[in-house]
């Protein structure tokens, strides 16, 4: 029976063998999951001296612990041996058999090498794209500023054209009823049948009114002319030259019904462009003079006047009062029986008189600028186109006394004469250039003939002509 020392011995070394083997399993569990988990592990890379030189440590060791001792001859002869075993054998070249002769070109000793770039792949070229917008802002902002500023010049056409479409109805609505009682047509299009009576839209900012049926006149055209609100760079560049709505007025009177005369009232700075611009102003009543002392008027008017007797009567204490209330809206007053729009350019001068008409023209300011609204604006303006009526009836009433009716048609017979005057020299110049060219195509018609004696003819011909054109000019005197 064995002593309880043997037996805790036992189990003691039991204990540590089982310990062993558990720690080897769990050591060998692993290892296996790494190999597992590695899916490349069969293609890991091995040091392949490493292994070869630690086989042939192993067999020479076993090789010298079984080997005896040999002797010097034994030695030579293994290491003949060796050198036999190292001797590769080379392999007979596969070009042996080819004649040299029979192909040219062709090197035995050559050796083939094969074409490296044969086997190389497309390259493949990366396109250098831009960063993305969002860390990238500074590259877009040209685009940016230009898509702003197309989202606010649209959104300003649109709010511009719906308030000027606002304004012209409003006007029309508030007029209606009086152009109606004064005309016999109101909306005219100049068509047989009109279907829809009222106001035209020449533009998103001109819109016509054509008025007729009235007794002293043929017609009258109402032309509201507002702000182009719906131009972006129009409203830019009226905060550095302000302009306003205006309603021009523009009354065709008949021939009978208007005497003849030239007359102008107008603000300072509206004359000085007639006098430039208008052709009838600036030829019959070019000359500004002051409206103050004589008609009482504000200082900014200035009254332009052929005939003093059709101002002085015309300009009544009626017109003047309502002048006096209302001056921001009276733009200019212009009566003209020679009106015949601007001047013309020197280099479109006419031939002939132009064709001028009988007229009273007016235009009036819309005074939007002190807060007013479009409805407070268009009843201010309201005595003013009462106005338009009472100088219709006015001129037409009007006649001039004899002595002024007189000088009225001396200075159109003047204007005539200095107009004829001087288009003669144009009218010579232009006779004198087609009178060259048909002697230009007489002679190449001549000259294409084959006639000698025709040409010696014309020759003969011209020279008498030069010649009498050379001699001096003198004067026959009978006795």
């Amino acid at each position: 029976m064995s002593s309880p020392v043997d037996r805790s011995h036992w189990l003691t070394i039991f204990a540590l063998t089982l310990l062993f083997v558990s720690y080897n399993i769990a050591n060998a569990g692993i290892n296996h999951l790494d190999i597992e988990d590695n899916e490349f592990a069969e293609f890991e890379d091995f040091d392949v001296d490493d292994v070869v030189g630690g086989v042939a440590s192993d067999q020479k060791n076993v090789l010298h612990d079984h080997e005896e001792p040999s002797t010097p001859e034994q030695d030579k002869e293994a290491a003949i041996a060796d050198e036999d075993e190292a001797t590769v054998e080379t392999e007979d070249n596969e070009f042996e058999h080819v004649d040299e002769d029979e192909y040219e070109g062709y090197e035995k000793d050559s050796t083939s090498k094969p074409d490296l770039k044969l086997n190389e792949g497309p390259k493949i070229t990366f396109a250098q794209l831009p960063a993305h917008l969002r860390s990238n802002w500074e590259s877009y902002y040209l685009e940016l500023m230009i898509l702003a500023g197309l989202v606010l010049y649209f959104f300003n056409f649109f709010l511009g054209r719906s308030k000027n479409q606002r304004i012209a109805e409003t006007w029309y609505s508030a007029f209606k009823g009086p152009l109606i009682e004064k005309f016999a047509l109101v909306g005219d299009d100049g068509k047989l049948e009109n279907s829809q009576p009222g106001l035209m839209k020449e533009s998103e900012n001109v819109y016509l009114l054509w008025c007729s049926g009235r007794t002293g006149c043929e017609a009258v055209l109402f032309e509201l002319r507002l702000l182009k609100r719906q131009d972006l760079v129009a409203m830019v560049m009226n905060l550095f030259r302000p302009q306003q709505d205006q309603v021009h007025v523009k009354v065709f009177m008949n021939d009978s019904d208007m005497d003849t005369f030239v007359m102008c009232l107008a603000a300072k700075k509206t004359a000085n462009r007639f006098v430039r611009e208008m052709a009838d102003i600036s030829v019959y009543c070019p000359e500004k003079k002051s409206a103050v002392d004589k008609f009482g008027l504000p200082a900014n008017f200035v009254l332009m006047s052929e005939i003093g007797e059709a101002s002085s009567t015309l300009l009544d204490v009626r017109v003047c009062s309502l002048i006096n209330n209302i001056p921001e809206v009276i733009e200019s007053i212009h009566f003209s029986d020679q009106y015949s729009g601007p001047k013309q350019t020197e280099d479109t001068a006419p031939s002939k008189m132009p064709e001028v008409k009988k007229m009273l023209i007016f235009n009036f300011n819309l005074p939007f600028k002190k807060g007013k609204s479009i409805v407070e604006a268009v009843e201010i303006i309201r005595p003013a186109i009462m106005l338009t009526f009472h100088c219709i009836d006015r001129v037409k009433r009007f006649r001039l006394s004899k002595e002024f009716k007189a000088k009225a048609e001396k200075n159109r017979q003047k204007v005539e004469e200095a107009f004829l005057k001087s288009t003669h020299a144009a009218r010579a110049e232009a006779a004198a250039a087609r009178r060259e060219e048909k002697r230009r195509l007489e002679k190449e018609k001549i000259l294409q003939d084959d006639d000698p004696e025709k040409q010696r003819k014309w020759e003969e011909k011209e020279n008498k002509r030069l010649a009498k054109k050379r001699m001096p000019k003198m004067k026959a005197i009978k006795v």
